[in-house]
C-alpha cells in the first residue's frame, strides 16, 4: 500500500476517535453550539499527552466551566506520560505518581494554573468515569453539562463510555487534547505539526488500531452486545475499512487489553 495511502487512512482514524464538538475553547463557541456560555464541568483524562495540559489551560483562561477534575492514576499511557512529564519537567520526580499528578505539576509549572479536584485511583476508561461520577457526587456537584478532554485515540470511547454511566440528559461535548495529521516525507510516514509530549508515530497507530474492535458493538467489542462497558456506536464504514487496510501493515501494533489495569469491579479489561 502506498505510503500516502496510509497516511489517509490513520488520518480517518484519528478524526473518528478524535472528536472535537467544538471550533476553539471558548464561551462564544459554546453559546453558539449549545445555548450556554459555560459548562458545569470540564475534565481532563490523564491518558492523554502533555498537549492535555495546555488545553486545559486554555479552557481556565476562558472560562468554559464553572469546575475543573484531572482525573487519572496509573495505566497503560502512564509511563510514558511520566517520561515526556520528565523531560519537560526536570524538577519534578515523577516516579510513583499518578497522571492527574503529573498534570496539575505541569499545569502549575508551565502556566500558573490549577484544576479544582484532582482523582488519582482509576485505571482504565470504565472506572476513570465511574470515579469521576463518584467525586462529582461525593462534592455534591451538578454536573448537567460536560466537557471531556482526552487524548485524540481514546476521545470516542471515552465519551461512549460515559453516556453509559451519565444521567440521560447530560450535555456531553468533546474536546480532544490534540489533532494530529500524518504526512509523507520523501518514504516516511510524519507528524504534520508538533504536539507537546506527542507518542512516537508507532504508538499512536498502536493506540488508534487498538480502538476500532473495542468500539465495536459485537461480542469481542466494548458495546451492549460485548463487554458491555460503553453504549452502542456506529462506526462508519469508511473507517472499518481504513482500519482493514491498515491491518494489512500494522496488525501486530493493535494493543491488546492488559489485565494490570482491569477493573477490580468487574474484572472488566479496558
Amino acid at each position: 500500500m502506498k505510503k500516502e495511502r496510509i497516511a489517509a487512512n490513520i488520518n480517518l482514524l484519528g478524526q473518528f476517535c478524535g472528536r472535537r464538538d467544538l471550533p476553539e475553547l471558548s464561551q462564544s463557541a459554546l453559546q453558539d453550539t449549545y445555548g450556554f456560555a459555560q459548562a458545569d464541568v470540564f475534565v481532563l483524562f490523564g491518558g492523554s499527552v502533555l498537549a492535555g495540559g495546555d488545553v486545559l489551560a486554555a479552557a481556565i483562561r476562558a472560562e468554559v466551566a464553572r469546575t475543573y477534575i484531572i482525573v487519572g492514576g496509573a495505566g497503560h499511557t502512564t509511563d510514558g506520560l511520566r517520561q515526556k512529564a520528565a523531560a519537560e519537567l526536570p524538577r519534578l520526580v515523577v516516579r510513583g505518581l499518578s497522571e492527574a499528578e503529573i498534570f496539575a505539576a505541569y499545569l502549575k509549572e508551565k502556566h500558573h494554573a490549577a484544576a479544582d479536584y484532582l482523582e488519582c485511583q482509576s485505571t482504565n476508561c470504565g472506572n476513570n468515569i465511574t470515579y469521576l461520577l463518584e467525586l462529582l457526587e461525593k462534592k455534591s456537584i451538578d454536573c448537567r453539562s460536560i466537557i471531556l478532554c482526552q487524548d485524540a485515540t481514546m476521545q470516542a470511547r471515552m465519551e461512549a463510555t460515559l453516556r453509559k454511566h451519565a444521567r440521560a440528559d447530560t450535555v456531553i461535548i468533546n474536546y480532544a487534547a490534540y489533532r494530529a495529521q500524518t504526512v509523507t516525507e520523501g518514504q516516511q510516514l510524519v507528524f504534520a505539526q508538533e504536539i507537546r509530549g506527542m507518542w512516537e508515530l508507532e504508538r499512536y497507530i498502536s493506540l488508534l488500531m487498538g480502538e476500532i474492535p473495542r468500539l465495536r458493538d459485537d461480542k469481542n467489542g466494548y458495546g451492549p452486545r460485548g463487554k458491555n462497558y460503553l453504549v452502542h456506536v456506529t462506526i462508519p464504514a469508511a473507517v472499518e475499512q481504513a482500519f482493514a487496510e491498515l491491518t494489512e501493515t500494522y496488525g501486530g501494533l493493535i494493543r491488546k487489553a492488559d489485565p494490570l489495569y482491569a477493573s477490580k469491579e468487574n474484572k472488566g479489561i479496558q
